[in-house]
């Protein structure tokens, strides 16, 4: 049996919780982007706030296990993997930040053109919020990557 490293439930949440987290920003990414733009805004606008409603708690909690997670890694672990797991709690921050300060407040936006009509600029608003979507993703996804490689190269190390 391979000795990689002590942290090894540390590791298997970092990658659960991160490659969920990336998972579901990639999909929202490729996927949802998508079907915003090609439905009716009114169906868009109606979709985008309860998805949003039910998203709120669920990938706050998943931002959160993936910091911990990745914190704790970068914690227990030697100093190679400790960087790599470092970089990796940074960058699921980074992604929180960027949900909090760029698409809540748009989300909030949102809701209000839902009822009562959107604004004359709505375009480059909802550009914004898209910008911010793939910004987001890109962060967990590489946050994500960052895990797996230091666990891939630990494993390899490991390896007589």
């Amino acid at each position: 049996m391979l000795n990689i490293e002590r942290p090894l439930m540390a590791r298997a949440c970092a990658l659960f919780f991160g490659g969920l987290l990336a998972g579901s920003f990639g999909y929202g990414a490729v996927n949802v982007l998508y079907a915003f733009r090609t439905v009716a805004l009114d169906v868009r606008f109606t979709f985008h706030t309860a998805l949003m409603s039910a998203n709120g708690f669920v990938m706050q909690s998943l931002m959160g296990a993936t910091f911990l997670s990745t914190l704790v890694l970068a914690v227990r672990s030697s100093a190679r993997y400790r960087r790599l797991a470092g970089g990796a709690a940074a960058l699921t921050v980074a992604s929180f930040l960027i949900t909090r300060l760029g698409n809540v407040p748009i989300n909030q936006q949102i809701k209000v053109w839902a009822i009562s009509g959107r604004p004359a600029d709505y375009a480059e608003i909802l550009g914004r919020w898209e910008a911010f979507h793939i910004a987001r993703a890109l962060c967990a996804v590489f946050a994500f990557l960052l895990v797996a490689f230091g666990t891939l190269r630990l494993t390899k190390d490991a390896r007589p």
